[in-house]
């Protein structure tokens, strides 16, 4: 396995968590607020934007890696 598909597979698997992360933080900090304490509220807010900036860097990492293999990138 060459280093860009070890660097692809990590980008693919962290976008794969960012997205995980970010479906979670979403329902914490909207559908479940009301049952939750301000504080975790707050997290949940920043933890929104945190993955969000992950799924963001993962995504181009992924095209990076994609490019420099000779693999399509769409």
């Amino acid at each position: 396995m060459s280093e860009y598909e070890k660097w692809l597979f990590t980008a693919n698997s962290a976008l794969g968590l960012s997205v995980l992360g970010l479906m979670v933080t979403i329902l914490l900090a909207y559908p479940l607020a009301g049952a939750l304490a301000l504080s975790v509220q707050i997290a949940a807010h920043i933890g929104t934007l945190v993955f969000a900036v992950g799924v963001k860097v993962a995504y181009v990492a992924r095209l990076v890696f994609l490019s420099r293999l000779g693999r399509p990138v769409h």
